[in-house]
């Protein structure tokens, strides 16, 4: 074939032999690379039939190792001289830009010494490319060349306007396109070319000024990417002939522009334009440049502000601090010359408004000394304006304007936060308007931000907070201030409650949680010993500020351990002592047994427990367990009970006593896995008899969650086996006839959802049993509402923050295993249960992720769009926010049911339900995502029929029939 004369015949052969060489490369010899390259050398004179053939050899030949010196050289040489490259099929051209990648990868040197021949010659090869499976490839061969120091000699405008022709990418990938090159991924490429060097300045820099006058806006955003990326390689010789042009465009898009795009990107560009020219070194006779450059910017922006209308205030304050921010000596240039004047300006306006503007841009340039950290005192401007930025910031915060005191908040925040700027005189100051904001300011949003703040600067200055905020705000809470008679009882629990909010707070280092906490705890008492009316509400307060505290200092480890030492034997002691008194006295103490209350605690000692390191852990577990099993009281404070604490034995005079399983629970349930639970067996039994003969319902619940919790981490093994025999033992029976039917479904669904989460094989059996109930005339509603317990986050035990054992996509392993059953109960169920299954499946369906939702949508609409049919509201709001994600995800899928689904939504839009009504009128809007060719049809329809509930009574209605009905 090779000799034939027949050029495809020739080709043929050719081409069988590169093939070979394809595959078996490695296997060469020196002598044969030698001998084959000069074959095919000669062939690249032949017929252009057989061209790409011989390219697919060379491309072989170019992988091998033992290629010969001067061969690689002598291939591209032949390439360039005898191949016109850019007549060949895309496929070839690729074979060529491989060929020459190949080379520059194992042929550095030999290549470098043709010097600019080889960039003349791959100009040469590249030129006119329009394939972007092509352009990827010769972009990275024009980043090699330049980041590897190949000579580009004279041919350097060349190789730029080989390039830049491109610029800006305007390419769309075509539909299902199957290489998957992105309009990104062009730009990228092509960005790294132009800003790799600075020898392209001079070409490229006139190129993106011309383009930022461009009408197109993704010509805009790329010229300016382009520029920040150029910052970063350039110096000031590159930039100094353009910077006039430069600062005037960028000007003109900020001042002028309606995109915020076009306004970040013009930012950055500024930004890194500055850092650049303060980076740059300067020899003793250059001018330099950033000082001039700044000085623009100042003439420019500086008047506009001080007008009066304050039009060009933001885009002009904006552009200052985007050069500022820059380095530390472009900070100092600009606020010389705008700190001044900004305060000058804050006290020549008098309305609210305009000053908040002032204070904001002000604060702009705070936030910016923050990032140098430490002010040195001859040059910082700020140091010297001390007195008049704290004057401004701290009339700011007397100001009856609400939104003018949060942008104060923010200024001290800031302020405090700078090393050295604020007196002890100004702290004093600050802790007064932090403490007058919090206690006493009416809105809610200041209070709020004042006890953030509070909070924020603690951590910089706690001595200061704990020795003056905290015993101040101690003093608020125990003094008869709050309880002058002039004030009501209302204003008396609202200060309260402020000062317990503040206390919590202010609570962010260490030192001033060992104040705070024994405060809380003593106010805790007092409520307890008390009784007064609301005192119920004010421990549910003095639990939430100590649940914040918990949080606050879960990731110090010795503020850990002091926090979980302090109050969890504390709150123990009061709880036991209140079931205690509620057993021998039945008056005192009620309130902190009240079911509010324990829930409020159960979070407070959860947080404490949670971050403890296993040693500790250990360490504290040894008391709480033995507690409960033997009422091994010694730990706790004050622990002289007038009677024995035996919260697992019967009578009735205990079930106070049992109430405080929840606090149990709350402290077992969030230990570390590895923590090993002294007595687990034993109490294990004990929840479980607790659980299934309880006759307060709030006690076998927490019983039952308690026995969940400690299931789920329980080691697999014989014991486990055996304790969950015993449970379903118990279960099975209970739940077929009884009195108890109810709380055994309790139990089952707690221990079933243990199960669940850690993949035991169990749990199969458990949810078939579940899926059993659904069919029956008395539990099947509530076992329906189960399924939703079963997939939904747990907010107190079985979730991954305290250290539950939860499998990954176990929702999608429960949905595959179940949603079948469920679907064959609903089909083969009677009338008066149908709809419990459709509440359970609905349930399902909520807390599956969305991408799985929609690839299993094709099934399971039909009975979705049954369910919406269903008269139970809780089945209807189910699939109803079910629906509305589907709509906007799959609306190819959900246009073949358009009719049914406009019509149920507009019927349910009419439900005597709120949340329904809502739930109809958001899927009723999300149909218009739909394609609108399907649309149409429903257009007046629609309109008219969602004219109704513009005139419902409640106001959230009105404002979802607005939407709905302005989309359609």
């Amino acid at each position: 074939c090779l000799e034939n004369t027949d050029p495809r015949t020739r080709g043929r052969g050719i081409q069988l032999l590169s093939q070979v060489l394809l595959q078996c490369y490695s296997l060469l010899q020196e002598k044969e690379v030698l001998h084959l390259v000069l074959f095919y050398e000669n062939r690249l004179q032949d017929h252009h039939l057989v061209i790409p053939s011989v390219l697919q050899g060379l491309q072989a030949l170019s992988m091998c190792e033992v290629l010969s010196p001067g061969l690689a050289v002598s291939v591209l040489k032949a390439i360039f001289q005898e191949v016109h490259v850019q007549s060949l099929l895309q496929v070839d051209r690729h074979t060529v830009y491989s060929i020459i990648t190949n080379f520059m990868g194992t042929r550095e040197e030999e290549l470098k010494g043709l010097g600019a021949d080889f960039t003349f010659g791959f100009i040469q090869v590249m030129d006119g490319e329009k394939d972007p499976r092509n352009l990827l490839v010769a972009f990275q061969i024009v980043r090699d060349l330049i980041a590897k120091s190949y000579t580009l000699g004279p041919f350097v405008e060349e190789l730029f306007e080989v390039t830049s022709c491109y610029f800006p990418i305007d390419f769309t990938p075509p539909p299902n396109d199957p290489h998957g090159i992105q309009r990104e991924d062009l730009i990228l490429s092509l960005r790294a070319v132009l800003a790799s060097t600075p020898q392209f300045a001079e070409f490229l820099l006139p190129l993106l000024i011309e383009k930022l006058d461009s009408d197109l806006q993704s010509a805009k955003l790329d010229s300016l990417q382009t520029l920040t990326a150029c910052c970063a390689v350039y110096g000031q010789k590159e930039l100094q002939e353009f910077l006039p042009s430069l600062w005037s465009s960028l000007r003109r898009e900020v001042f002028q522009t309606a995109s915020e795009k076009v306004e970040a990107e013009c930012l950055a560009a500024l930004h890194a334009l500055s850092a650049c020219l303060s980076c740059s070194v300067l020899s003793s006779d250059t001018e330099d440049l950033l000082d001039s450059f700044l000085s623009s910017i100042l003439q420019d922006c500086r008047h506009h502000l001080c007008e009066p209308d304050m039009k060009l205030v933001w885009p002009s304050a904006k552009l200052l601090q985007a050069a500022a921010g820059a380095s530390l000596r472009a900070y100092h240039h600009i606020t010389r010359s705008v700190l001044p004047l900004l305060l000058e300006q804050y006290t020549r306006h008098s309305q609210s408004s305009q000053r908040r503007t002032i204070l904001e841009m002000l604060l702009g340039f705070l936030e910016l000394q923050q990032k140098w950290g430490h002010m040195e005192e001859d040059e910082s401007t700020l140091l010297s304006l001390r007195a008049s930025v704290c004057s401004v910031v701290f009339s700011a915060l007397t100001d009856p304007n609400v939104q003018l005191q949060l942008v104060g908040i923010r200024a001290l925040t800031v302020l405090g936060s700078l090393q050295g700027f604020l007196s002890p005189s100004d702290l004093e100051l600050v802790v007064d308007h932090l403490i007058r904001l919090t206690l006493h300011e009416k809105d809610f949003q200041s209070s709020e931000a004042a006890m953030e703040a509070a909070g924020s600067l603690a951590l910089v200055y706690p001595k200061v907070f704990s020795g003056h905020m905290v015993p101040r705000l101690e003093e608020e809470l125990q003094s008869g201030r709050a309880e002058r008679e002039e004030e009501s009882s209302h204003d008396h629990c609202f200060l309260r409650q402020r000062c317990l909010q503040a206390l919590a707070a202010v609570s962010t280092h260490t030192s001033i949680v060992r104040e705070t906490v024994p405060v809380l705890l003593q106010h805790l008492w007092k409520v307890q010993k008390g009784s007064e009316a609301g005192s119920t509400q004010d421990m549910v307060f003095v639990c939430q500020s100590l649940h914040r505290v918990a949080l606050q200092c879960q990731q110090d480890v010795e503020g850990c351990w002091f926090y979980h030492q302090t109050v969890v034997p504390c709150l123990l002691a009061m709880a036991v002592q209140a079931a205690m008194q509620e057993s021998t006295q039945p008056l005192l103490g009620k309130a902190l047994l009240e079911e509010e209350v324990l829930a409020a605690m159960v979070p407070v000692i959860s947080a404490a427990t949670t971050h403890l390191s296993p040693e500790l852990a250990a360490q504290s577990v040894s008391h709480v367990v033995p507690l409960f099993l033997d009422g091994e009281v010694s730990f706790l404070p004050q622990n002289s009970f007038p009677c024995s604490f035996q919260p697992f034995e019967d009578g009735e005079c205990l079930e106070a006593q049992r109430r405080l399983v929840a606090l149990l629970m709350a402290f077992v349930c969030s230990l570390p896995r590895n923590v090993a639970i002294p007595q687990q067996e034993r109490l294990l039994r004990e929840l479980l008899v607790l659980s299934c003969s309880c006759n307060c319902p709030f006690t076998a619940t927490t019983a039952a969650k308690c026995f969940a919790g400690l299931v789920n981490k329980h080691p697999a093994g014989q014991q486990l086996d055996e304790i969950l025999q015993l449970a379903v033992n118990r279960m099975e029976p209970s739940l077929a006839e009884g009195p108890r039917r109810m709380q055994m479904l309790t139990l089952l669904l707690w221990v079933t959802k243990a199960l669940v989460l850690r993949y035991h094989p169990l749990s199969s059996h458990l949810t078939d049993k579940l899926l059993g109930l659904l069919g029956d005339a008395e539990l099947g509603p509530a076992a329906a509402d189960g399924f939703s317990l079963l997939m939904a986050e747990s907010p107190d035990v079985l979730h991954k923050g305290c250290h539950a054992d939860v499998r990954i996509m176990f929702r999608q392993r429960f949905f595959t295993d179940n949603v079948p059953k469920l679907v064959q109960g609903f089909h083969g169920a009677g009338p008066d249960v149908k709809a419990n299954y459709l509440k359970g499946l609905s349930h399902v369906l909520n807390h599956l992720p969305k991408p799985v939702l929609v690839t299993e949508l094709p099934t399971l609409l039909s009975l979705l769009l049954e369910a919406l049919s269903c008269s139970d509201r809780v089945v209807q709001l189910s699939t109803l926010s079910c629906l509305q994600p589907l709509l906007l995800e799959a609306p190819q899928i959900m246009s073949l049911h358009v009719d049914t689904l406009v019509t149920k939504f507009l019927s349910l839009t009419s439900s005597p339900t709120m949340a329904v009504r809502i739930a109809a009128l958001r899927c009723a809007h999300a149909l218009t995502s739909l394609p609108i060719t399907v649309l149409l049809p429903y257009k007046a329809r629609v309109i008219r029929a969602l004219a109704k509930p513009l005139d419902d009574k409640k106001r959230l209605v009105r404002k979802e029939a607005v939407a709905a009905r302005g989309e359609w």
